[in-house]
């Protein structure tokens, strides 16, 4: 697994944004989080710079709204 990605946020609107590193090329992303989704989430999502597909598992603090999330190869 690459290593995690963890984000605080202070205004707990229902979407926002975290960081999470690309588990082939190791590039640092940008994914939407939607915060309604509940505190565990996971789907696909390619990476932006070498465009393999990258599973991510999110996993988000409800009382500090704290963003970590793993991610894995897919296949």
């Amino acid at each position: 697994m690459a290593p995690l990605a963890v984000r605080s946020f202070n205004n707990p609107s229902m979407q926002t944004t975290s960081e999470f590193y690309c588990a082939y090329c190791g590039e640092p992303n940008v994914t939407f989080v939607d915060l309604s989704a509940g505190g565990q989430q996971s789907y696909v999502e390619d990476c932006q710079v070498c465009c393999r597909p990258n599973i991510l598992y999110l996993r988000v603090d409800e009382e500090t709204l704290d963003i970590e999330i793993d991610t894995e190869y897919e296949g």
